[in-house]
């Protein structure tokens, strides 16, 4: 999982201007669905709730710009609320909206489905693409965040790349991203349950601690796993690539799963 805490900070600095202060705040925890936009108290960061469990980061307002109009439909929660969800990473640009650059690599990028890169290899392609004004669509993106991207093939003529196709493909940054639920796996004083989930590479399974007690989601050779879950706690995890995850609970070692992932 990406390390990306130090971006929350960032984001932070950034939309401070932009949410208002003296908004209603959450005492409570409020319903979250996938695909919300959401806020704590204390800090104005505003994140992506994704289908698979994790939160989102935006990494400045021009990324959230080729998403969202507005901040109308940002949903406050408490801190502790917030606490508990997952990073996942950042979002990318929306496909399509606009090019990016860095400043020390002289080519051009437009952005396709989750986040690929391609090199508008002249001005003629680009002009195709984005309009005459098209060196007003290139956007700087900082280095530290150009690693949130890939570098895919180069976009040699104009009818290579169907921005209009490409954008609307990319209506949600769950679509964008191919997020998906994840399974779910109860924790009780007792038992997993189920105690095996069957997934494919690269979704999730979310752990909810519905005891009474602590418990854990420890990997049986030790690489992985929750800490401690107190009542109520859940943890997610993403398993990327195929093979058998086998885990047991360090509070009650007879509490033992397996995830297959196939």
């Amino acid at each position: 999982m990406k390390k990306l805490f130090v971006l929350v900070m960032i984001l932070g600095v950034a939309f401070g201007a932009h949410l208002l202060s003296g908004r209603p705040q959450a005492n409570a925890n409020v319903a979250i669905n996938p695909g919300d936009l959401i806020r704590g108290e204390t800090f104005s960061a505003v994140y992506y709730y994704g289908s698979d469990g994790f939160r989102y980061v935006f990494p400045n307002t021009k990324t959230y710009d080729t998403w969202y109009a507005n901040f109308d439909s940002v949903k406050f929660v408490t801190d502790s609320q917030l606490g508990q969800l997952q990073i996942g990473g950042n979002v990318t640009y929306r496909p399509g909206v606009k090019m990016i650059k860095i400043d020390t690599d002289p080519k051009t990028y437009a952005v396709a489905a989750n986040g690929v890169l391609r090199h508008v290899t002249g001005e003629a392609v680009a002009s195709g693409l984005y309009g005459s004004n098209w060196n007003t669509q290139i956007h700087d993106v900082p280095d530290a965040f150009f690693t949130n991207y890939s570098i895919g093939d180069a976009i040699n003529s104009a009818s290579e790349f169907d921005k209009a196709a490409i954008t609307s493909a990319a209506s949600t940054i769950n679509s964008d991203k191919g997020l998906r639920l994840p399974a779910e796996i109860s924790v009780s004083d007792s038992v997993y349950n189920p105690t095996t989930v069957n997934i494919v590479p690269g979704q999730t399974v979310r752990f909810t601690n519905n005891g009474t007690t602590s418990h854990t989601v420890t990997s049986d050779d030790l690489t992985w796993g929750s800490g401690t879950m107190t009542a109520g706690r859940s943890f997610v995890r993403q398993f990327e690539e195929a093979g058998t995850y086998t885990f047991f609970d360090s509070y009650n070692s007879q509490l033992t799963g397996a995830i297959y992932v196939q």
